[in-house]
């Protein structure tokens, strides 16, 4: 694919470097296009050095290619990262007086905006307005992420990390289009990764879950307009995703908790984390020894089924009309495929959708891409073609948001 990557003058120019990185290593062929400013944070020979490419900020350099217009043209993707407010209010206005804006005006292909500013010109009218100015004109425009800025200020308007912005660029390319807008003035609580149940202070009953879905899911459902809060089980190494509220939890018993807390006012939640079904029922207080004192058993407990208390809860009239989506890990057995098994689960849950992942050796858990289908309550069924998390989850979200309406 063609990918131009333009870069504005803020100080996170340096982080585009990573990305730049990440496109020319996963294949892609990278066009580089910094504004005057950015080259005052990072020298055109670095990029020059990642992308192999030569780069450029003037619509006068190399005339008889006319790469004011035909780098747009050509493109299969546009990322701007950072975006700084001056560069979003030219590309909101139609300006062209540069090679990046002139580029813009011809790119007919997915064009996402990374925003990176301070705080206060992140929430200005005028940057709010360019933003949706943008967005009606088709291109996807990120949530920042909160935290440390330029200086000792902290607050919304740090630029996502390039990981993040790879993800979500990756994400345009696999859907072909700008991700809508839809879940604006929604709250969405997500769950993520497995739960540990302890044996004793060293020892613990857990699962493969890594919670790379359920953070797709959160991330995928921020940026598209939700105020989502994210409930963790064991996530060891995944980043917060930009724009989302995280809570961490260990236990089934702190996610039921957490869970129950947070989907009260809540229009939807999506249970994407690896609930363990069984918990010791005597925690030793110390670590248990090999020896004469070993125990030849380990006696457990059913934890309770939290995806199904949330049905009774909205059934009993405590959670209004909360749309409430499932995951099911299922294998084929004796009795019947993944499909029969999910299809009774759905039965069982009462959930409105139910995600279905075939699991096994290099399926679903602790790998990044992933496939399944989707299961709904009215009979519907519908298959999760094989792709990142993050595609997956779009295509959970494009069937979630009619049920919100």
């Amino acid at each position: 694919m063609r990918i131009v990557v333009g870069v504005g003058g803020g100080i996170a120019a340096y982080k585009a470097c990573s990305l730049v990185r990440k496109f020319t290593e996963t294949g892609h062929h990278v066009r580089v296009i910094p504004t005057e400013s950015a080259l005052q944070f990072v020298g055109k020979a670095t990029f020059e050095a990642l992308s192999g490419n030569p780069v450029q900020t003037g619509v006068f350099a190399d005339v008889p290619e006319v790469p004011h217009v035909r780098l747009g043209q050509e493109a299969d993707l546009v990322v701007i990262a950072p975006a700084t407010a001056d560069l979003m209010a030219r590309a909101a206005s139609g300006r062209a007086d540069d090679l990046l804006t002139a580029t813009l005006l011809t790119a007919r292909c997915p064009v996402l905006f990374a925003p990176a500013m301070h705080t206060e010109m992140w929430e200005h009218p005028a940057t709010i307005a360019n933003v949706a100015t943008l967005r009606a004109h088709g291109s996807t425009v990120m949530e920042p992420a909160s935290g440390r800025l330029t200086g000792a200020d902290t607050g919304p308007g740090r630029l996502p990390e390039p990981e993040e912005i790879f993800a979500l660029a990756s994400l345009l390319l696999e859907r072909s289009d700008a991700l809508p807008r839809d879940l604006e003035g929604r709250r969405v609580v997500v769950s993520a990764g497995g739960t540990r149940e302890p044996l004793d202070p060293v020892r613990f009953l857990g699962n493969r879950s890594s919670g790379k879905q359920g953070y797709a899911m959160a991330r995928v459902a921020a940026q598209r307009g939700a105020q989502v809060t994210l409930i963790a089980g064991n996530t060891i190494g995944l980043e917060p995703p930009a724009a989302v509220e995280v809570v961490h939890v260990t236990t089934a018993e702190q996610m039921g908790t957490a869970v129950d807390k947070h989907s009260v006012g809540a229009d939807a939640v999506i249970m994407a984390a690896a609930v363990a079904d069984f918990r010791p029922v005597n925690v030793a207080a110390a670590k248990i020894k090999k020896g004469a004192h070993e125990p030849n058993s380990i006696e457990l407990t059913k934890n309770r089924d939290i995806l199904a208390g949330l049905v009774q809860a909205r059934r009993d009239g405590q959670l209004g009309g909360l749309a409430i989506v499932g995951f099911a890990a299922e294998t084929g057995d004796e009795h019947g495929d993944v499909l029969t098994h999910a299809r009774a689960k759905l039965a069982r849950k009462g959930c409105d959708l139910l995600v279905v992942n075939a699991v096994g050796e290099g399926k679903a858990f602790e790998v990044d891409n992933n496939d399944g289908w989707l299961l709904g309550a009215d009979g519907t069924e519908q298959s999760l073609d094989h792709g990142s998390k993050a595609l997956l989850a779009s295509r959970v979200l494009d069937a979630l948001g009619p049920l919100l309406r």
